[in-house]
Formats: C-alpha cells, structure tokens, sequence
C-alpha cells in the first residue's frame, strides 16, 4: 500500500517539512533506506544518517535540528519511535487481514465459530470446539477437542492445542508451538522401567498472552498449567505441567521451567534460565541470562545471576574474586617458598 506524506502526518499528528505529496510503500532503516521508503530517526547515534538516506520520508522528532540541508521530506512529530511503532502496528494489521475459511480444511459440525473468523488451509478444528469473534487459525493448525478460544486469538501456521485446553482474548501464539502436550510424568517400576502416569489436566491461558515460535506448554497431571495475563514467551521456552506463570512475567528463549513452579508476577527470567520444580519466585525477580534457580526466592523484586543463582551483586563480587584467582595463586606460591626458607634458616 502507498501513503503520502501530508496522510502520514495526519495519522501521526505531525507536521510535513518537505514534499507532502511524496509517496512511500516500504519500510527501511535509515542508513539503508531507497526511494520509496519511510524511515525514522530516534536516536541520536544515527543522525548522519539524515543527510544522506535514500528514503523519501523519514520521521524525525519535533526538536531534531538540522546541521545541514536534507534530501527528504520530514515529517516532526513529539516522539518518533512512537510514532513508528504505532505506523509498524497498522502495517502488521493490514499484513496478517485475512478472512474466510479456506480449502482444505476440517470443520467438525459441533464446532461454533463466532463472526469473522479465519481457517487456513489443512486447519482441523475438532469436536466441541469454541472459537471467539476475530480469530485467525493459519494453515496446518491442529485444534483438538473441546478447546476453547475466546475473541481475537491468531494461531499461527502449524501451532497444536491438545484437547480441554483454554486460550483468552487477545492471544497470539506463533508457529510450532505445541500448549497441553503430556506433562513428563513416569512412575519408576520395581524392574527398573517406567509407568505412565496419565495427565488429564489442561493448560489455560488468560488474556494478552503472547507465545513465541517452538515453545512448549505440557499438560497438567491434574488441575491446570496456568498462564496468567499478560505474560510474553519467547521461542523455544519449555513451560512443564502445573507450572503457573503470574500476570505480566517475560522469560526469554530456551529457557526451561520445570514441574509445580511458581513464578510470580512482573518477573523478568532470561534466556537459558533453568529452573527446578516444586518452588516458588517472588513478584518483580529478574534473573539473569543462563543462571540456575535451584531453591525458592522469596524476597521480591530482587535480581539474581549464576549457576546455583546468588543475589546479582554477591555474583559479580564473586566473578573479580575468580579473575584475580591466577594472580592470587602467584602470590600464593611466593609466600610459601618464604615460609619454606624461612623454616630452613630455623
């Protein structure tokens, strides 16, 4: 789609500096944008950029200064980056608009499906199933039996919801990821083999949840594996039975938490944390990138780093002891040769 400059300034409350007939259909970044291209300028580092982009438009804030002329239209408005990110929201939109149920698909009778909803190809959508208003189920969608989707929900192409599991408003879950598999559950036999234990609980999700490609959400035993409002995960994150993550948490990728965990509200987990089961985590903890939680933290809004995880500022502490530890070994070694020959002249 093509926009001027004057009708980008009238979506962004802004004001055009430069040709407001100009016309862009793409997006680029300012040191590599061509013509027909709309960038933007946030930040300071990579105002040179202004003066020689290639772009046609570039959105720049309303107190940017110019130290030389421009070769592109303007358009000030009070905060670039918002402005580009609200521009970047209704292109996604206008994107991902898709409507209708297409061929081949399976429907199953006792499906309901509210208003505007769209099936892709090779979707299945089985018994009893419920799908809200504005869904978007892609191509090659597995939906199993009595799930629930509430209203605007977009699974992604390939994505797998086993059966009695429940998704809110708002949800988007991305390509591959797989909510309700069995949880890990085995029970050690006599003879040294295991028995499945069944896991007939579900997975529920609460509103404004969003899932990233490849991640895992496993069943609970009973009860249900809960996701709570707000929460973001990242790809490849493995989330195991009756685990329940409070409201507004992000984890990064490849990180795994394990069985009956509570993690609470407002935390920050990075990518690579491993966590064991049957603790809880506190409201606001952030945890840094491959550390190990190996116990309950239970003081709030603390940060944590390291493999068993120690408060951030003994770890760091920790980490000049460890650098200084060659130099140490020296020093160590010296003394112990005076000591040596200081017994030998005794």
């Amino acid at each position: 789609m093509q926009f001027t400059a004057q009708q980008l300034a009238l979506m962004l409350n802004g004001t055009v500096e430069g040709d407001s007939s100009v016309q862009v259909n793409q997006l680029g970044k300012i040191e590599e944008a061509q013509a027909g291209s709309l960038s933007f300028l946030a930040n300071p580092k990579y105002e040179q950029y202004l003066y020689t982009t290639g772009a046609s438009i570039v959105i720049v804030n309303n107190d940017q200064a110019l130290a030389e002329p421009v070769n592109t239209t303007l358009i000030r408005v009070e905060n670039a980056y918002m402005a580009i990110s609200m521009l970047l929201d209704v292109y996604n939109k206008l994107k991902l608009d898709k409507s209708g149920i297409e061929q081949p698909s399976f429907i199953h009778p006792s499906a309901k499906l509210g208003e505007n909803v769209y099936v892709g190809a090779f979707a299945y959508i089985g018994p009893n199933v419920t799908i809200g208003n504005n869904c978007k189920i892609y191509p090659q969608t597995y939906i199993a039996d009595d799930v629930v989707l509430a209203d605007n929900v977009t699974l992604f192409a390939g994505v797998k919801v086993y059966f009695d599991c429940k998704i809110g408003n708002n949800v988007i879950i991305h390509s591959g990821t797989i909510i309700g598999a069995d949880g890990f559950g085995f029970a050690p036999v006599g003879d040294g083999t295991y028995s499945k234990i069944p896991q007939i609980g579900n997975v529920v999700i609460e509103d404004d949840v969003e899932i990233g490609s490849n991640t895992t959400i496993d069943r609970a035993t009973m009860g249900s594996t809960i996701i709570r409002k707000g929460v973001k995960l990242d790809n490849l994150i493995q989330v195991a039975h009756n685990v329940e993550i409070m409201s507004n948490t992000v984890v990064a990728a490849q990180t795994g938490i394990s069985g009956s965990t509570k993690v609470g509200e407002n935390c920050i987990i990075g990518g690579q944390v491993g966590i064991v089961g049957h603790i809880s985590i506190a409201k606001g903890t952030q945890v840094q990138a491959q550390s190990g939680i190996s116990r309950t933290l239970a003081e709030e809004n603390k940060k944590w780093m390291g493999s068993p995880a120690q408060p951030y500022a003994n770890h760091m502490r920790s980490q000049i002891v460890i650098n200084r530890l060659p130099e140490l070994e020296k020093k160590v070694n010296e003394l112990e040769k005076i000591i040596a020959e200081l017994r030998k002249s005794h």
